[in-house]
């Protein structure tokens, strides 16, 4: 099978990550990956050696030439799946490139945001299946836009089991000390970090609303931030207002992060709209307790008091108490880490990932027609072969 995957971000954010494990998963599994990327992406880089990578002058979501290109770019690479993974106006480009095109689209929906239904319709009319990772963002594109439930495929977003055994002390001291190092803090005080873009929906303002208060009542933590975004100016005043520039501070992006998160002691996610939340089930596959909204798709990833504290979002006061019990019960973590690592594990591993991936493009290829498309691939190398073999001669 041929599978050509179009990702048009240009950082190494969380769908990327998820575009090049599912790329490791298929090429393990035999599955011939091509990946179109934006031209000098991060992902363009990561992905060298792992498939093909195909770089594309692509602008952003207002580029018609678009079309024209990718249109090309696909019928040349000839794959037997089409699988888009990025919004940035690719689902719309690529699903106009693919009209009426031998191969199946597919699209995966990583968000919950609300999309203006008539427009979406249409925009989602090529797909012969969308991939949502979680129950909100499937209800957002069946009850809201209308799309028929049975074209709708819920595979959620995975993680990788840590490299090395997260539960061990040295290893968290390790990861301590690095983190704290980074972030101009002595390794002995204990952290809680937010990992997310600098925007709206992710609900830094509602956490900060709540830290005012919580700080006070334990003077030894600190709060990192991690990420960036259009909100970083504006953060940064509401921090100093408050009072909290001496405990809260804003890091930036850090592509170490992964590595830096056992030396965590909690991770918090107060976002108001999540498609999954995969900062949170990489913390959890770490070993690390989550404090987090019960918001689309995190309800889908955290257990409320067995892998996780779950407040409603928006709640500052609610999400308040909840800080407040996992600062000052080393116990509570301890249980809610080990919870957090089971569900990861069980419900969000990569092999379950793939294995549907690779399921939903046997169903939309078809078993026939999926052997027919190698056979005919195959007959057509041997007659390029033998074209060039004649010209030689």
């Amino acid at each position: 099978m041929r599978v050509v995957h179009v990702e048009s971000g240009r950082h190494l954010y969380g769908g990327a990550r998820q575009v090049l494990h599912l790329i490791d998963g298929l090429g393990a599994r035999g599955v011939d990956n091509v990946l179109v990327c934006t031209a000098g992406s991060a992902i363009a880089a990561e992905a060298a050696g792992r498939c093909e990578v195909i770089e594309l002058p692509l602008a952003g979501d207002i580029d018609p030439r678009a079309v024209r290109t990718l249109r090309r770019t696909l019928f040349a690479a000839r794959p037997d799946v089409v699988h888009v993974h990025s919004r940035r106006g690719a689902d719309v480009y690529a699903g106009l490139a693919s009209r009426g095109a031998p191969w199946r689209a597919v699209l995966s929906r990583r968000v919950d945001h609300r999309e203006l239904a008539p427009w979406a319709r249409i925009k989602y009319r090529p797909y012969a299946a969308i991939v949502a990772i979680s129950r909100a963002v499937e209800r957002e594109i069946v009850a809201h836009v209308g799309v028929p439930r049975e074209r709708v495929h819920i595979i959620p977003s995975a993680v990788p089991a840590p490299a090395i055994d997260t539960s061990l002390q040295a290893v968290r001291a390790a990861a301590r000390r690095a983190l704290a190092a980074s972030v101009g803090l002595p390794p002995d005080v204990p952290i809680a970090a937010v990992i997310g873009q600098l925007i709206p929906r992710k609900g830094h303002r509602v956490l900060l609303a709540a830290l005012t208060d919580v700080l006070a009542r334990h003077p030894r933590w600190h709060v990192v931030l991690f990420g960036r975004g259009p909100l970083d100016a504006r953060l940064r005043r509401v921090i100093e207002r408050a009072g909290l520039d001496g405990r809260v501070r804003l890091a930036g992006f850090r592509p170490e992060l992964v590595e830096w998160l056992p030396g965590m002691d909690v991770v918090l996610h107060p976002a108001l709209k999540e498609g999954l939340g995969l900062a949170v089930l990489e913390a959890m596959s770490a070993g690390v307790p989550v404090v987090a909204s019960a918001a689309g798709g995190l309800l889908d990833a955290v257990e409320d008091g067995e892998s996780g504290l779950l407040v409603p979002p928006g709640d500052a006061a609610a999400l308040g108490r909840a800080i407040d019990r996992v600062f000052a019960e080393p116990a509570l973590r301890e249980r809610l880490g080990r919870g957090g690592q089971r569900r990861a594990r069980e419900s969000f591993g990569i092999e379950r990932m793939v294995g549907a991936h690779v399921a939903l493009y046997r169903k939309l290829v078809g078993g026939e027609a999926f052997e027919g498309t190698l056979a005919c691939r195959g007959m057509d190398r041997v007659r390029a072969a033998d074209s060039a073999r004649g010209r030689l001669e």
